[in-house]
């Protein structure tokens, strides 16, 4: 196995094609409008392949796409061509920006792929220290109801020139879900290359994610049931955290 978004990097939006990436665009701009402050420049942690870097580059913001996978980087560099984004190859933990900006998103739960807590509580002290006054941080999470679920869950997708198998294990101990995957890709001249990479998602609660949040300084901290704007539901699968910096 390789590591992870490597061999993926490629394939990753054939793979991610029924991703409403539009609807994750509306949402997040209807929290910028929430909070009664304009925001004009947005940085994204974990910004994959720049889908939603794009969208959102095209309504006009001014982008900073944060990845950890230079592979994931250079695609969304293509997508991204022509428009305001500045790309930096992160680890969001050590996230070091060139400017403050009025948002910071983080989508598709990209924060439980922070997978220590110590971690994750470093993340939002630099998202916080990043931030301008006043700025939004907008981001969503598996809860650890999704990532038990998909213990012993096998995942296919595949197209004619691609078949990739997902296969989910959780261990309550390491709180970890982890997913091997096997990539094949039909090659120009027909033949099928082979591919496999290991992914795992930390299951942190909403509880831990609102004091980390408060730990950091954060103030003003609201929990979203899954791209909406009313509280989430008992046993929901993904909820979205908005919080404010002071100023």
């Amino acid at each position: 196995m390789t590591d992870a978004y490597t061999v993926l990097a490629r394939s990753y939006d054939r793979l991610t094609a029924d991703v409403d990436y539009g609807r994750w665009a509306d949402y997040v701009e209807r929290h910028f409008r929430k909070g009664g402050r304009p925001v004009r420049t947005v940085a994204e942690l974990g910004c994959g392949t720049g889908s939603l870097t794009a969208l959102l580059a095209g309504r006009g913001y001014r982008m900073t796409a944060v990845d950890l996978s230079p592979d994931m980087l250079a695609a969304a560099e293509q997508k991204c061509r022509g428009m305001d984004v500045l790309f930096l190859c992160q680890d969001m933990s050590r996230l070091a920006l060139l400017d403050r900006p009025d948002a910071v998103i983080s989508c598709l739960d990209s924060v439980n792929y922070v997978t220590r807590p110590a971690a994750l509580r470093r993340t939002f002290r630099r998202v916080y220290q990043a931030l301008a006054p006043g700025g939004l941080f907008l981001f969503d999470i598996k809860t650890p109801e999704a990532l038990e679920g998909a213990d012993g869950q096998t995942y296919l997708d595949e197209d004619e020139d691609l078949f990739c198998v997902w296969r989910g294990e959780y261990s309550p101990r390491r709180r970890i879900c982890g997913y091997g995957l096997d990539l094949f890709v039909r090659e120009e001249d027909g033949s099928w290359s082979r591919g496999g990479e290991y992914h795992e998602e930390y299951a942190y609660t909403r509880q831990e994610a609102e004091d980390f949040l408060r730990e950091a300084g954060f103030c003003r901290i609201k929990v979203y049931g899954d791209k909406t704007m009313s509280v989430p539901r008992d046993g929901a699968y993904r909820i979205f955290f908005a919080a404010r910096k002071e100023g």
